[in-house]
């Protein structure tokens, strides 16, 4: 294991005032801690879209100046192909998430590559499928299922940055699947 360097703790100790500094404007939209569910990446997108947080671990995440809610996904497609979704899917989640557009920030490691929105009419699939799901095993919660980054892309609209830093990510992550494949 690499030994802690003085360089990066005088460098820690250079930038840590800006990350408090950060966490004050967090704060001032509700979000208590920028470490902790994503809480920075969903201030950044907040602030670019113009939208307010909405308070509390239930319901939905953000609202607009014309009182619309929004449900905020991040992703960072260095790690996944998919986005998170719910750890209880089932029948009252899925109602919830039928009533509200979707924002998936799509990040690599922690810089905003590009946002799309969809409707529930764009994830009535996944919705349908879900459904299905919980029905077929049960009644029994599914935790977590995911919505690829691919069909984002696909049915979404773009509504900040550029397709083409996914594309030129995933291009690059191409060749090392194939030769992944091939072992």
């Amino acid at each position: 294991m690499k030994p802690v360097s003085d360089e990066d703790v005088a460098e820690f100790k250079r930038v840590w005032p800006s990350v408090q500094a950060y966490q004050r404007i967090a704060s001032k939209h509700g979000i208590e801690d920028i470490f902790q569910d994503n809480g920075g990446k969903i201030l950044q997108v907040l602030l670019l879209l113009g939208l307010n947080n909405i308070a509390g671990r239930e319901g939905n995440d953000a609202v607009d100046s014309e009182g619309r809610e929004y449900e905020l996904k991040s992703v960072n497609i260095e790690l996944t192909q998919g986005v998170s979704t719910h750890h209880h899917m089932n029948p009252v989640i899925i109602a919830k998430y039928r009533q509200v557009d979707w924002i998936f920030a799509i990040y690599r490691h922690i810089e905003l590559q590009c946002v799309y929105k969809l409707t529930p009419a764009d994830l009535e699939p996944y919705f349908k499928k879900w459904e299905e799901k919980w029905h077929a095993d049960g009644k029994k919660d599914i935790n977590n299922p995911k919505i690829p980054i691919k069909f984002v892309r696909q049915v979404g609209t773009l509504v900040y940055g550029t397709e083409e830093s996914v594309v030129e990510i995933e291009a690059k992550k191409a060749p090392a699947r194939e030769k992944l494949k091939k072992s």
